[in-house]
């Protein structure tokens, strides 16, 4: 794991590595992927099935096999334990009431002067949500895509997630039910993307297409960008955490082996100036891991994506989260409210010794598909605006037209549009 210390000569230059880390190579996969669009663009459900056959080891014959059945989704949803039934019911209506606050409105402004103008807020008729299936299963991940899909209105909704082998996670198809999903297909990665965009004889052409995935679904994701609406281009997991004496250290290693169990890529950082602390924390990571289920996958990650870094002082913590920009942080500190007005730039904030990251993976209620890589300086969360349109209203009556012709015409004379101008003259 590297350590940086701020009174290191080569501090500022290491540091600068890790705030650029979401510099995803996509030129290596540029081709392959654009060879992927392609062959969907061009043959629709047979590329897509001789894709499958290529990447996930089965062999449908036909897009009919890439449907996921609801009544496959309800048999999953019937043996279900309980308890997981309880809990996915317990995070859908959190996740539902905490994105109900984010709906907008239309609204309407008469002017004085005769105008009406306004916004109209309309749902996109069709989304696309990708789940991952790589490396594990996410019940979690379709929760926090359908959810403000849901709540926006909109009206078709398709689903997309790998199925190695052909089979998809029992409590990934019970959470279809419970939300009511009606249009799911056993596809994955860029094929999944170039699907949902284009459209094939099986998956319907979506308006929007949200969701993590690794970088062949990012890189898709960018180069359909255009010809549908995107979330963001999201990378591999991320946290960090600025802590100081009050926290308690095993704590916060588990919490940052949380994002480094998720992928060997995945990124954890601890900010401290507390030196001490550092090293009781690094200690403990070790320790813990090698309790790990994926110690495999998370040790990887700490070797060759984790961090420490001893800060100066309170000040210059916050300065270094804010240039990081990580997709969750942690503030684990007696005074963390006193941190929040400072932080300018991360996906999710977690603040205290009582509010560890994962609680926003499942069921706090925001939504855990979250910026990666820096980009949380200007993406924000998915959520129900990512789902709706906004179109502006305008309406003139002959007054307020007459009134506001000599400087509209004289802008449009500006810039040389005749028929800018002369539409508002015949209306004089």
């Amino acid at each position: 794991m590297q350590i940086l210390k701020f009174s290191q000569p080569d501090f500022d230059e290491k540091f600068s590595i890790l705030a650029n880390r979401g510099e995803m190579d996509m030129s290596e996969v540029m081709p392959r992927v654009a060879s992927i669009i392609a062959e969907i663009r061009k043959s629709g459900d047979k590329a897509l099935c001789e894709q499958i056959a290529r990447f996930d080891n089965w062999e449908p014959k036909s897009g009919y096999e890439l449907k996921i059945s609801t009544d496959e989704m309800e048999r999953a949803w019937n043996s279900t334990d309980e308890k997981l039934k309880e809990a996915l019911k317990i995070a859908y209506e959190r996740i539902k009431a905490y994105h109900e606050k984010q709906i907008e409105k239309s609204w309407l402004s008469y002017e004085k002067d005769g105008a009406v103008l306004g916004q109209k807020i309309t749902p996109v008729d069709r989304a696309g949500l990708y789940i991952p299936g790589g490396k594990a299963a996410y019940p979690s991940s379709l929760l926090m895509n359908a959810v403000p899909a849901i709540v926006a209105g909109v009206g078709d909704i398709s689903v997309c997630t790998p199925a190695v082998g052909g089979e998809v996670n029992a409590l990934l198809l019970a959470a279809m039910h419970m939300l009511g999903i009606k249009n799911a297909y056993k596809v994955g990665g860029a094929s999944a993307v170039a699907a949902m965009a284009y459209g094939t004889d099986t998956i319907s052409k979506v308006d929007v297409i949200t969701g993590p995935g690794n970088i062949y679904v990012a890189t898709a994701k960018k180069m359909v960008f255009g010809d549908v609406n995107i979330d963001m281009i999201a990378g591999p997991s991320e946290i960090g955490v600025i802590a100081d004496s009050s926290c308690n250290a095993h704590n916060i290693a588990v919490d940052l082996l949380s994002q480094a169990e998720h992928d060997e890529i995945a990124s954890s950082f601890l900010i401290t100036f507390d030196e001490g602390l550092a090293k009781e924390i690094e200690a403990e990571m070790m320790s813990v891991l090698a309790t790990l289920k994926r110690e495999k996958i998370a040790r990887a990650s700490v070797e060759n994506k984790a961090a420490i870094i001893i800060a100066r002082d309170k000040a210059h913590a916050i300065a270094l989260a804010n240039e990081l920009a990580v997709e969750h942080l942690e503030i684990a500190t007696n005074d963390a409210w006193e941190y929040l007005p400072s932080i300018k730039h991360a996906g999710a904030v977690f603040l205290g010794h009582f509010t560890p990251e994962a609680v926003g993976d499942y069921l706090a209620g925001p939504n855990h598909t979250l910026p990666t890589g820096g980009t949380a300086r200007f993406f924000s969360p998915l959520g129900v605006n990512n789902f709706v349109k906004r179109s502006s209203v305008i309406a003139m009556n002959e007054q307020t037209l007459h009134e506001l012709a000599p400087a509209c015409m004289a802008l449009a004379s500006a810039e040389g549009l005749g028929a800018h101008e002369l539409s508002i003259k015949v209306r004089q």
